[in-house]
């Protein structure tokens, strides 16, 4: 299993729609100032974060259940910005949709410039054939409210090629996540 170069992703993007919007170069600057950076990279693809978001809130003092989920748990908010409270997490979704090709498995990093405020990016990887919008979940781990900017890099994902096919993909299986859009709950 080898890791995908800059030339592989956006052969991929442009020829197989892998990545969309897709992004050749890295992007730091926006029009109203410097930006967290998004695009391809040397060896992985920086992710942009929407403005949709769902911060979470005890404010029913439900007990959190990931085979019984309730969505009450989160306030929506579509913004610029998203302020996720102390010791607090927000769920969100890629910019980008992504279609995993069957040969490879892609794992995600969260970007340095959050990680080291406090903000950890969490995603689960990306099977084979899986496509769809990212659910990304950030967790404040800080005593201070954190800030999350919408339309800028959040994470890094990193393309595994195999050097075999699997004979069952997510695809295949039928996972419940495959074809998301917009950020999505727990489903059991």
């Amino acid at each position: 299993m080898t890791i995908k170069s800059d030339k592989w992703i956006r052969r991929m993007a442009e020829s197989h729609g892998m990545i969309e919007p897709f992004e050749a170069g890295q992007v730091r600057d926006l029009e109203h100032g410097r930006a967290i950076s998004y695009g391809t990279s040397s060896y992985g693809y920086d992710v942009r974060c929407a403005d949709e978001f769902k911060i979470f809130t005890n404010i029913n003092s439900a007990v959190v259940d990931p085979k019984n989920f309730d969505d009450e748990s989160f306030v929506d908010v579509t913004s610029d910005v998203c302020i996720i409270p102390p010791n607090s997490f927000a769920l969100a979704r890629t910019v980008e949709y992504l279609r995993i090709p069957r040969n490879v498995l892609t794992i995600c990093l969260g970007k340095s410039t959050y990680a080291r405020c406090g903000i950890i990016v969490n995603v689960t990887p990306l099977e084979p054939e899986w496509e769809g919008h990212v659910t990304l979940e950030f967790s404040n781990t800080t005593p201070l409210p954190a800030k999350i900017y919408a339309n800028e890099g959040v994470a890094q994902f990193l393309f595994f090629e195999s050097d075999e096919v699997c004979e069952t993909s997510y695809k295949d299986r039928g996972g419940k996540y495959h074809g998301q859009t917009g950020v999505t709950l727990p489903r059991s």
